[in-house]
């Protein structure tokens, strides 16, 4: 048997494992609902199922042909369109309501908050006294899980007059959409490598992990970061600098992002050293409107053991979060690695790795990571640059089928 079939072969039994023993162990230690996803068994179809299928079956059959023909930046334009469009249409298997429109507006959401934030001095200066459980004026759970500049990203588009759930799905699935371009953006900048960004992009496209960033804020979380990696690939240091320092300021554990970032720009220690006195002018901002970082930190870490997290056990979920990232990724980067050779990306995955592994030991990503890592499994898809490419539209199908399946068994919680 071949390297890529044992690798594959290996990374499903992975999967396979993660199903049996989260099933054996019960909800009341996996507190996930179908471990290692959290979500419930619930074959369905609905409107966005022929879109879907329409989107793949159009990618899979057109998408390598058309990203190695077109010039560069058409190509990048129609693969972020298609990008949006598979996103979207995934969210509608699910139903509008369901599945877009009310998935940010339930009461652990962001949404929920909005209405409540009239002084975002105030909030910013009391945002650490609100992030522990159990008083009165507790953050919702996704508020207090992350810093404040999620909050505020949903604020500001309700103060432009773009309210609801719908409006903030559609931020999402827009700025989500764009880690299609980002990754093949940064392989051609940085590694110099047009041939592979172009092979790439179509399985950035069909990426699986499109179930969740239609509809999650960490969608929106990984096409900001995944956008200031690609502009550091591009030698725009400052800009990166300021996307990559807003990151940490989405999500705690998107400082992990900082892998890549230096993998990226390992020996520019110039454009290094701009980026990083970009981010630290956002955290200054931040630290002088009231909100110092390393607080928040600490107290979420407070708060994650308040919750299920301290029922959750490590032991399962320290090798079933792994499972659960290999469904957002989907089996051809496996494949792809399994044929990789020195290049820059196989160092761009090999940072990805690194950050996943690094929040995974920690102990503070304990399930949901098929959502929790997409600023970290888009990544990933640089790997399919290595497969041949007499199976590439082979491999499509099998990302096209992932993505289809968990979508259309499973009812995702995000």
């Amino acid at each position: 048997m071949s390297r890529v079939r044992w690798a594959v072969l290996g990374a499903s039994l992975l999967v396979v494992l993660a199903v049996v023993v989260g099933a054996l162990l019960g909800a009341r230690r996996t507190f996930a609902g179908f471990p290692p996803l959290f979500a419930q068994w619930l074959p369905h179809v609905g409107v966005g199922t022929p879109l879907a299928l329409l989107v793949a079956v159009l990618v899979i059959a057109k998408g390598p042909e058309l990203a190695a023909r077109l010039p560069w930046r058409r190509a990048l334009g129609l693969g972020y369109l298609t990008a949006v469009a598979w996103t979207v249409s995934l969210a509608l298997v699910d139903g509008w309501e369901r599945g877009f429109a009310g998935r940010l507006t339930t009461s652990d959401e962001y949404l929920h908050e909005v209405p409540g934030v009239t002084d975002v001095g105030a909030v910013l200066r009391g945002f650490t006294a609100r992030i522990l459980d159990y008083q009165p004026d507790s953050w919702t759970t996704h508020v207090s899980g992350h810093p404040p500049g999620a909050l505020l990203a949903f604020v500001g588009l309700d103060r432009i007059g773009l309210s609801g759930g719908a409006w903030a799905a559609l931020l999402c699935v827009l700025v989500g959409g764009l880690t299609a371009v980002a990754v093949p953006v940064t392989l051609k900048a940085w590694g110099h490598d047009e041939a592979a960004a172009r092979a790439v992009l179509p399985f950035a496209v069909l990426f699986p992990g499109a179930v969740w960033i239609g509809v999650s804020a960490d969608g929106l979380f990984a096409g900001v970061t995944a956008c200031g990696v690609a502009l550091l690939a591009l030698g725009r240091p400052l800009l990166a600098g300021l996307l990559l320092g807003l990151g940490i300021f989405l999500s705690y554990g998107l400082v992990l992002v900082g892998v890549i970032a230096l993998v990226v720009a390992w020996r520019q220690w110039r454009a290094l050293a701009l980026a990083a006195l970009a981010a630290v002018a956002v955290a200054a901002a931040f630290a002088l409107a009231g909100f110092w970082w390393l607080d928040g930190y600490h107290l979420v870490v407070e708060r994650y053991y308040q919750g299920i997290a301290a029922e959750r056990v490590y032991y399962y979920w320290v090798w079933a979060n792994l499972a659960a990232a290999l469904l957002a990724a989907g089996l051809a980067p496996i494949a792809g690695l399994a044929s990789a050779k020195r290049s820059p990306a196989l160092w761009l995955v090999g940072g990805a790795l690194a950050a996943i592994l690094f929040a995974d030991a920690s102990g503070l990503s304990k399930a949901e990571v098929e959502r929790i890592w997409l600023p970290f499994t888009v990544w990933l898809t640089a790997a399919t640059a290595f497969l041949p490419a007499s199976r590439r539209k082979h491999w499509l199908a099998v990302q096209a089928g992932t993505a289809l399946l968990v979508n259309h068994l499973l009812l995702t919680n995000w």
